[in-house]
């Protein structure tokens, strides 16, 4: 792992200041720094940033570095970070807020599907009103490695044989009501 020095030049600094007013992040600046929330993650492990470093470098307004890391990506939602956290911070909502910009300002890192699989179930979502697996794996499949598909072949015509996979893809009635999907092009700078 190769260290980088960072300097406060290279930070947004009103980016860090405004950051602790989105629902679910107001309690950021009390972080203390105790590394509780890195070491009760499953997955720091596999993390390029710890949760820890990931709160640090949002603090002090290192936007780039936090959004094109694989941590926000990698955050299985699982809470524990939450749960332990002395000053009750809501880690995994930081996490979803920095997935949901680095989506809006497309800053995740390529051909990684995490980020493409939530961008293709938002996408159909918002057009049809619901989800289809099929479609949504199969795209996100296109957009990062082909080639899998060709690995879940067998698996896809097992579930279609027996039933469990539908190849068309449903739509709700009254689209109009699903009003509560936030729009994606607003998303802060």
């Amino acid at each position: 792992m190769e260290r980088q020095i960072r300097y406060e030049r290279e930070a947004d600094l009103a980016w860090a200041r405004s950051f602790p007013q989105n629902p679910g992040c107001e309690r950021l600046l009390s972080c203390i720094q105790c590394g509780t929330c890195s070491a009760t993650c499953p997955l720091s492990l596999y993390m390029d940033l710890t949760p820890r470093q990931v709160i640090a470098l949002v603090r002090e307004g290192f936007r780039e570095d936090v959004l094109r890391s694989k941590t926000i990506w990698l955050c299985a939602s699982c809470y524990a970070c939450a749960v332990e956290c002395p000053q009750n911070i809501s880690i995994t909502d930081i996490m979803y807020r920095l997935k949901r910009e680095a989506i809006a300002r497309k800053k995740y890192p390529q051909r990684f599907p995490i980020p493409v699989l939530a961008r293709e179930f938002y996408e159909m979502v918002r057009r049809r009103g619901r989800n289809s697996e099929f479609w949504v794996v199969f795209w996100m499949a296109m957009r990062t490695n082909p080639l899998a598909l060709l690995a879940m072949a067998r698996t896809g015509w097992e579930l279609w044989r027996t039933g469990r996979l539908a190849l068309r893809g449903g739509r709700i009635q009254r689209m109009e009501d699903l009003k509560y999907l936030p729009a994606t092009s607003k998303e802060e700078d």
